[in-house]
């Protein structure tokens, strides 16, 4: 695992051209089919040579939670074991990896009815209004659920309404199975990591390759083909949200340089974020993928039972 832009995914490549690898995306915005340029997935070249699971597997309409990720990845862990290969996971998304790991709590069945009524009520009423109210019913979710996190709000109300019960007392009740436990295996854990100074250019370095080569008409192109807004839970992934209201904006105020600026500043974010995320686990330099730290790993590997 590792912030946006540290190199993880070539580190991937250099590990599955040194050994018998399955790579498993752990990437929110890849499992979405033609989201490529704004969520740098690899070439089609790249992913012929090196199939990686989890990577476009939804529409862009469509959602895809944590526990369709926790079922989809240790359904290709167990591919990988049949035939003999070493399952590696690699991404950016550490809420995923988190739940793939810990468990997610075994909540109730979306009911439709209640879902398409908060749906509606998000709609016309905002959903900061509807973050509001989850605080009201429940403090502990609404605490760490983000205001603009409009998928967690909906799933969270509608658990509470369904049950009566705040989602945060099934959380803490949860008989939530670990990773350890549900695939009778160890997990290894290493973050590719790279300094601040090194890190925040290659972010803006890599944006900017992302702009020339098409970001922003890849998302009209997303816009015209399936009719999705900035709501979509597709484009919740950093630069993609920044576009969509970039060019709701563009008949009036759009400013490239604006737009430039605010996916810049999210990115950085983000990369702040997944850092903090990793702090304790072991760490590979970025900068080095064919350095004695990836032959320590590659060691560390082939050793396990």
């Amino acid at each position: 695992m590792g912030a946006t832009a540290s190199g993880k995914t070539d580190l991937a490549l250099e590990i599955a051209a040194r050994m018998p690898t399955d790579i498993i995306s752990v990437d929110s915005a890849m499992v979405y089919r033609g989201m490529d340029i704004g969520t740098a997935k690899p070439s089609k070249k790249v992913l012929q040579n090196n199939p990686h699971a989890l990577v476009d597997v939804r529409d862009p309409p469509e959602a895809y939670s944590a526990q369709d990720f926790i079922e989809d990845a240790d359904r290709a862990i167990h591919i990988a074991w049949e035939r003999g290969r070493v399952p590696l996971l690699v991404g950016g998304t550490m809420m995923y990896f988190n739940v793939f790991k810990e468990g997610l709590a075994k909540l109730p069945s979306a009911d439709p009815s209640i879902r398409e009524n908060i749906e509606q009520r998000g709609q016309q009423e905002g959903w900061s209004e509807l973050h509001r109210e989850l605080v009201q019913v429940d403090p502990v979710a609404g605490a760490t659920i983000e205001p603009g996190n409009r998928q967690r709000i909906q799933r969270a109300l509608e658990v509470y309404q369904t049950t009566g019960i705040p989602i945060s007392e099934l959380w803490r009740n949860s008989n939530a199975e670990s990773a350890s436990e549900r695939l009778n295996c160890n997990l290894v854990e290493f973050a590719v990591t790279v300094s601040r100074e090194e890190l925040h250019p290659r972010i803006e370095s890599r944006l900017d390759d992302m702009l020339k080569a098409g970001f922003v008409e890849e998302v009209e192109a997303l816009r015209e083909r399936w009719g999705i807004d900035i709501n979509a839970p597709s484009m919740r992934a950093v630069g993609y949200r920044q576009i969509g209201q970039f060019l709701n904006a563009s008949e009036t105020s759009g400013d490239p340089d604006d737009l430039r600026h605010s996916i810049l500043v999210a990115s950085r974010r983000l990369a702040k974020k997944q850092s903090t995320w990793l702090r304790g686990w072991r760490c590979l330099d970025g900068r080095a993928p064919l350095s004695a730290d990836l032959e320590s790993m590659l060691q560390k590997l082939t050793s396990l039972p």
